[in-house]
């Protein structure tokens, strides 16, 4: 009975370490096949890094306003007898608007000036008097006096008449008419929008940074967000104050609106052009990797072979952004070949190929810059 306790206890150790060495045995045969394997090199897209003519520029939100625009009011109330415009018509400085009944007003200049005509002919009548040493010195004043005053209140009468009349105070497009004929209206009311489109003023604002770069005479360029509209123009005129609750200095500029394309009101994307700046390394956005540890860029190293490539994280310092580019100030130089897209599956020291007849950019992100 020992004798096959024995045995079995042999057996099962024979067993037991015949398992454990094959393990052991299969996994040091694993770690060598793939110790040996060498993964394939990653497509990459590339590109050298060459110095550029930089552009820069402030980016701003801005407003459009007509050079010239007001709301037309009465000036003196009365019966409307006749509207002379219709909407969106082009009038001329001086052109009649609106005339509201003065038949009370000319009335009243009819009297004024039959009273100015008296009093003259007193004037004459007391001068020759006087000229013949008859007439007394006082009674010439007080008939002077009376040509004075009748000839106030001729003017009196002729601007009350005059403000029945409304005409257009510049030349401009009308809006649309809030009065219509017949209508009883009061002093002050307002009957129509004028608005001068042919050159527009852009109201904006700029961080207080900035305020040493911006200069009366600045080029700079607004773009619509419908109708693609986009102008040139020049800065008019920099608040000589920065508002304490934005830090954000207040610009206007004028830009020529001959088309007629840009509307007050309208929401504008303005830029300010500085001057360019030569040998400026810039990359595309696509070529940097940010993480907590900071921006990267993956630099390919040259090899004996196209197979043989291999690529170097370098940790950049980044500067100004313009349209689909990114300055950088440290980290890379003029000659290096970065990699600027298909770095998401690269890693330090990781072999790569340049294929740039692939595009490798997401879709969404190509669509996106």
């Amino acid at each position: 009975m020992i004798k096959r306790l024995i045995i079995a206890v042999i057996l099962l150790g024979i067993v037991v370490g015949g398992i454990v060495w094959f393990k052991f045995f299969r996994d040091e045969m694993i770690a060598q096949f793939l110790g040996g394997m060498v993964p394939p090199p990653v497509a990459v897209n590339a590109e050298p890094v060459q110095p550029v003519t930089w552009e820069p520029g402030i980016d701003a939100i801005g407003t459009s306003l007509s050079r010239q625009g007001v709301d037309l009011a009465i000036e003196s109330g009365g019966l409307i007898r006749a509207v002379q415009f219709a909407a969106n018509d082009k009038v001329t400085e001086g052109q009649m608007m609106i005339l509201i009944d003065d038949d009370s007003e000319k009335a009243q200049l009819g009297s004024a000036e039959a009273a100015l005509k008296v009093a003259r002919a007193e004037e004459s009548r007391a001068r020759t008097l006087s000229d013949r040493g008859v007439g007394a010195a006082t009674t010439l004043e007080s008939a002077e006096a009376q040509v004075e005053s009748a000839a106030a209140q001729v003017a009196i009468a002729q601007t009350a008449l005059d403000r029945k009349t409304l005409k257009a105070p510049f030349a401009g497009v009308i809006g649309i008419p809030r009065v219509e004929v017949g209508q009883y209206v009061s002093a002050g009311e307002i009957y129509a929008t004028l608005q001068d489109l042919s050159r527009m003023r852009v109201d904006f604002s700029v961080p207080e940074q900035q305020l040493a770069v911006l200069k009366m005479g600045g080029a700079v360029t607004v773009t619509s967000e419908v109708g693609d509209f986009s102008a040139t123009g020049t800065i008019t005129g920099i608040e000589p104050r920065v508002d304490p609750n934005t830090r954000m200095v207040s610009v206007r500029a004028e830009v020529e609106n001959l088309s007629g394309g840009l509307v007050p009101g309208q929401f504008l994307r303005v830029r300010i052009t500085l001057p360019k700046e030569e040998g400026v390394i810039a990359v595309p956005q696509t070529a940097v990797s940010s993480s907590l540890y900071g921006d990267t860029i993956y630099v390919i190293q040259d090899g004996e072979t196209a197979e043989e490539q291999k690529v170097e994280q370098v940790f950049v310092k980044l500067g100004r952004r313009a349209g689909g580019r990114i300055e950088v100030t440290e980290g890379i130089k003029a000659g290096d070949l970065i990699v600027t897209s298909g770095q998401n599956r690269l890693t330090s020291g990781a072999r790569v190929r340049v294929d740039n007849s692939v595009d490798l950019m997401p879709k969404a992100e190509t669509q996106a810059e």
